[in-house]
């Protein structure tokens, strides 16, 4: 009894380091989702954030035509990274809105200069209060609402070429 009491230390690090071990090697996802999902858009009507384009309002949303909701920011670097994906979407007919946050028009506008400007319509989110009644927790985030302003889903971080499939999926089994 005596002499396995002695190993009893050394067993007890050996299982804390193994736990340590396997959290680095595996970290958890710590990505936020939307409590949002699966119900009513929020009520919103943002300004327009650039001269000759829309402000943007829920009611847009309600119209019958599933659409994306791209909340991005000009100063957001996966933002940039994410560009041509949604232009790639815009020429195959998916209407994009867009939420700009913390941003300014001429920030916006030099952005869209640089990297296309795959959006109908651009609100200007200054406190991002929409971002977070979206339940958004950074840029850039997109939406895909149904025609009828409920949210089906969200996918968090930049479009890549391997998400399209699963958005345009989600664009067509909300019609």
């Amino acid at each position: 009894m005596k002499r396995s009491a002695v190993w009893l230390p050394l067993l007890g690090f050996a299982l804390v380091f193994a736990v340590v071990a396997m959290a680095l090697v595996r970290p958890a996802d710590r990505t936020v989702r939307s409590a949002m999902i699966g119900k009513p858009l929020p009520t919103f009507s943002l300004a327009a954030m650039v001269p000759g384009k829309p402000g943007l309002g829920s009611a847009v949303f309600t119209q019958g035509q599933p659409r994306l909701l791209n909340v991005f920011a000009s100063w957001c670097v996966p933002c940039i990274a994410e560009a041509p994906m949604l232009m790639r979407l815009k020429r195959m007919g998916v209407p994009i809105e867009a939420v700009a946050i913390r941003d300014t028009p001429a920030a916006v506008q030099a952005f869209l200069a640089r990297n296309g400007d795959p959006y109908g319509r651009i609100g200007n989110d200054r406190e991002s209060s929409v971002q977070l009644a979206l339940g958004s927790s950074g840029v850039p985030e997109t939406f895909v609402i149904d025609g009828k302003g409920r949210i089906v889903l969200q996918h968090v971080g930049d479009i890549r070429d391997g998400d399209v499939p699963e958005i345009l999926a989600a664009l067509e089994k909300a019609r």
